[in-house]
């Protein structure tokens, strides 16, 4: 859209939801989590009951806003488009997989961009991989990876998502039937018309600027354009303001909320959702704007998030948060389990099988 059609313009989008980001955290959301995508779908995973892990279950409001506000500004920019046929069910494994590598590492990228802002040496470390990832992913479609094209279908294809999680929000506060975390993560949260105004807001700007994590650092790497990178730079800027005003910045890998320290499956998470990402075309936020503005592919990428976020909590595969010792209880160093691990490995390979076949001919265009 041409209001951000220069990268000064982009940065102020980025700060912007920077501040937007700042109040969720200030009107109550989770320290060093103010938005989260990744954990915000696990959230409401576990409110729909599709996990049963007591602190992170809360239907979030801001799924809905991302979702709908990227929704409402592409009808009236005309930009709304409904599409299908992109390769489906490679697209819901791929959001499997970037769910079950953001929840090892304990965040999406831009709650890592978040944690780093707060001080959160973990996060840095986590950058490291999912740089790599993103940059793997370049290599691939550099080599002709492709998902094949999406054909355009009937609008109310693309309407369905945004219809449905406004169902859903009205039913959870007109009946209270969700489940809903006592302590923990799930019990954090700003009040409901706060987050999902805010949502809306943030929802209409990612749309408009194009915003996505993965894509900021594909486009340095395959254009050496750093457009998108502006707003993620910018969004970083606000936040580091944020925390160092508000006593929340503290430069360490321990006692980092929500956090552990276990380095490997850091840069090991973070490259399965680089890698993903790219593969994917857009980082989970990404993935739900496309959604709001039409894409049934970017819907099914979704909903295998959703499905991922519980597997990954029902199996066991989630990384754990580190915990101090207390009076009464051992230090918990926090991480991955075995199986989270074996998870991992295994998401690594499955992306690397499904970028190897699936590649165009080049010479061909097919």
């Amino acid at each position: 859209m041409k209001l951000f059609n220069k990268t000064w313009k982009l940065a102020i989008a980025g700060a912007i939801v920077g501040v937007l980001a700042a109040l969720l955290a200030f009107f109550g959301n989770p320290a060093n989590m103010a938005i989260c995508v990744a954990c915000f779908i696990r959230d409401t995973a576990g409110a729909l009951s599709l996990h049963s892990a007591a602190s992170v279950q809360y239907f979030r409001p801001e799924i809905v806003g991302f979702v709908v506000g990227a929704f409402i500004i592409s009808l009236i920019t005309k930009e709304y488009k409904a599409t299908a046929g992109s390769a489906p069910m490679i697209r819901f494994l791929l959001g499997m997989i970037m769910m079950i590598g953001a929840l090892v590492f304990l965040g999406c990228p831009l709650r890592m961009v978040i944690r780093m802002s707060a001080g959160d040496l973990n996060a840095y470390v986590a950058l490291i991989g999912f740089a790599g990832g993103v940059a793997t992913g370049t290599f691939f479609l550099k080599k002709g990876f492709s998902l094949g094209r999406a054909y355009e279908t009937k609008k109310a294809n693309g309407m369905v998502l945004p219809i449905a999680l406004i169902v859903l929000l009205i039913i959870g506060v007109a009946t209270g039937a969700y489940a809903a975390s006592t302590e923990g993560p799930g019990s954090m949260h700003a009040p409901i018309a706060i987050s999902l105004i805010i949502a809306l807001i943030i929802g209409i700007i990612a749309q408009m600027s194009r915003m996505c994590f993965a894509g900021s650092i594909r486009d340095v790497i395959l254009m050496k354009n750093f457009d998108l990178f502006s707003i993620i730079g910018a969004l970083f800027v606000v936040m580091l303001i944020y925390n160092i005003a508000t006593g929340n910045f503290h430069l360490s890998f321990s006692g980092q909320p929500i956090a552990h320290s276990q380095h490997l499956w850091n840069i090991l998470g973070m490259y399965v959702v680089g890698f993903g990402a790219v593969l994917a075309g857009g980082c989970p936020l990404r993935q739900l704007i496309l959604a709001g503005q039409g894409s049934s592919d970017s819907t099914v990428t979704f909903l295998g998030m959703l499905l991922g976020a519980a597997f990954a909590h029902n199996f066991g595969l989630a990384g754990a948060a580190a915990k101090a010792a207390t009076e009464t209880e051992a230090a918990v160093a926090g991480g991955p389990a075995t199986a989270g691990k074996a998870a991992v490995i295994a998401c690594i390979i499955v992306l690397f099988i499904i970028a190897v076949t699936n590649k165009r001919n080049l010479k061909r265009g097919k």
